[in-house]
């Protein structure tokens, strides 16, 4: 039986960039003898996507129509109940480490929940799974939020692979400790689709967003192809399809 969330992880590494756009340009030059007009058309369309997706200019308006909340406030937390940490994926076998340990989404967040604990007193949830192996995110997460940033976790939800899960087996285990207002930290480009799935599973939330684009006056390195720039095309362009999927698939 074909796992959904493995065939999901290999479906976008197919479909976003680079390898979408990769598999365009090659599907273009394998037809260029045949159909030279298509194939060439194909073959360039692929490459300049890939060139126009790379430069941070683009990345940051591409981002910045996902970024709606505010930065995070002490005075908009008003009566949440806890904090909930998203995980954003692990490195595996990190040699460094001695074995798994944070990715670089999952520490953003973890670092920013850790401020946003301080801030506020509220006692903190971490939430992720195993998603294709290892160990689970959230024990990841506690491990480092009690060892590296001494803030104690009170809640572990370590078997979610999805956002969906993530919102559904947080929402048990809030319910039974009678909380029902919580801040959600997780990426600003992420937060709409995260504070949807929460709402669908009753959970008030108030966002505390980290990772925020910049907004500034453009310079010409931001017109430069960079890997930064291609990163944050690849994070918004996912975002955008995750959240089309969201609006035309029933909930449960």
């Amino acid at each position: 039986m074909i796992d959904p969330v493995a065939l999901k992880a290999v479906v976008k590494a197919l479909v976003l960039p680079p390898t979408g756009l990769l598999l365009l340009s090659i599907a273009g030059l394998a037809l260029a003898k045949r159909l030279p007009r298509l194939g060439h058309a194909l073959a360039w369309t692929g490459v300049l996507a890939l060139l126009v997706l790379s430069l941070p200019v683009v990345s940051g308006l591409l981002l910045e129509t996902l970024d709606r909340e505010p930065p995070f406030t002490v005075e908009r937390a008003s009566g949440a109940q806890a904090i909930v940490i998203l995980g954003g994926g692990t490195r595996r076998n990190a040699p460094d480490y001695g074995g798994d340990t944070l990715g670089r989404l999952t520490l953003e967040r973890v670092r920013y929940g850790a401020n946003v604990a301080r801030l506020t007193g509220l006692p903190v949830m971490v939430t992720g799974g195993s998603v294709l192996g290892g160990e689970p995110e959230a024990r990841l997460m506690r491990e480092a939020l009690q060892r590296e940033f001494a803030i104690p976790v009170r809640w572990v939800e370590d078997r979610s692979r999805t956002t969906h899960e993530n919102a559904m087996r947080s929402a048990e285990i809030l319910r039974a400790e009678n909380v029902h207002k919580i801040v959600i930290v997780a990426h600003s480009f992420d937060m709409p689709r995260v504070l949807a799935e929460f709402k669908a599973a009753g959970v008030d939330c108030v966002p505390a967003p980290t990772g925020m684009p910049t907004r500034r006056p453009a310079t010409a390195m931001d017109f430069l192809p960079t890997i930064d720039g291609l990163l944050g095309s690849y994070y918004a362009l996912y975002e955008l399809l995750a959240n089309l999927v969201l609006r035309v698939t029933p909930r449960d």
